[in-house]
């Protein structure tokens, strides 16, 4: 299965990370952001044009070491349909590099309607006599609180397309405890979400024993993410909030199992924005970039064997 891809990946190149590829304008540094206003203007297809190349450049330098990019679609839809222009390019150039890509969409949609989203973002489109891939992500971030009807549509097309989702469970968020800790018959809802990601999961599991259907736990939530991996021993983890969010390597070592697989740990604002922490020339924010993944490697895996 898609998650079996990616596990390759990881123990390939001994790095459970992935970089959120998130980009405000502002991450981008002005001497790049100039080159296309010179051409376009300060317009939406400027900005875009700015943020591919931003995208292109860390990619280049990250493809080697990380396994995973992990765009945010909302940060691509804010510069209108440049931007969704600048995640498609952005997805297709970063498998062209050989990389995984999870489509953080967090879509949440039933029947017809998630069908479209399962079409969009995992699986393709027919158009006369062709069949025709719009984004081509390997996996999608999704919300389950609609239910299986939410969830049967891309399960179709993980089947089909050998293709994952990572269902929000226990986000990093702050207040994700109003709702998500909640107890049912004494058991946390997130807990009741993780056993459907099991559940929904079942007959998909791949060669490392992890199953198609993924789980979001955010890595500000130690105990939690440990009480979750013993809980889903076949649900395969998306674990953002570490770095920027607060959330520690020693924590996102729950994540993992016995063999160091189960999980892949997210970063985007300290790797995209590295050149600024560093305070190096804005020029070389790409080489900043894999200095921090780097970091951020050797931080994890000193907690865990890989």
């Amino acid at each position: 299965m898609s998650f079996d891809r990616l596990i390759d990946k990881i123990k390939a190149m001994k790095n459970p990370s992935v970089v959120g590829l998130d980009p405000k304008l502002d991450y981008v540094p002005e001497f790049l952001r100039r080159e296309f206003e010179q051409e376009d203007g300060c317009s939406l297809r400027a900005a875009s044009r700015a943020i591919f190349a931003f995208n292109k450049a860390i990619i280049d330098e990250i493809h080697d070491i990380v396994p995973a990019i992990k765009p945010q679609a909302a940060y691509y839809e804010m510069y209108g349909y440049n931007g969704m222009k600048t995640l498609e390019k952005t997805i297709r150039y970063a498998r062209l590099k050989g990389m995984f890509v999870i489509t953080d969409g967090k879509r949440n949609d039933i029947g017809a309607t998630m069908q479209a989203y399962a079409a969009a973002h995992l699986g393709t489109v027919t158009v006369g006599e062709n069949e025709l891939e719009p984004f081509g992500a390997d996996a999608l971030t999704v919300n389950g609180y609609l239910g299986s009807d939410g969830i049967q549509p891309l399960l179709d097309v993980c089947k089909a397309r050998d293709k994952g989702i990572f269902v929000l469970v226990k986000t990093s968020n702050p207040s994700s405890g109003e709702l998500q800790d909640q107890l049912i018959d004494g058991v946390p809802l997130y807990a009741r979400m993780g056993d459907l990601c099991e559940q929904w999961g079942a007959d998909t599991i791949g060669n490392y024993g992890y199953s198609a259907v993924g789980a979001v736990v955010g890595a500000t939530y130690p105990a939690q993410l440990k009480e979750l991996r013993e809980r889903l021993p076949h649900t395969f983890f998306l674990v953002p909030g570490y770095g920027a969010q607060g959330g520690g390597a020693e924590g996102v070592a729950a994540a993992f199992d016995k063999n160091g697989l189960g999980g892949i740990v997210n970063s985007s604002r300290a790797v995209m924005c590295a050149y600024q922490k560093e305070g190096c020339d804005p020029k070389d924010f790409a080489k900043a970039a894999r200095r921090e993944v780097i970091r951020m490697r050797d931080d994890i895996t000193a907690h865990i064997s890989l």
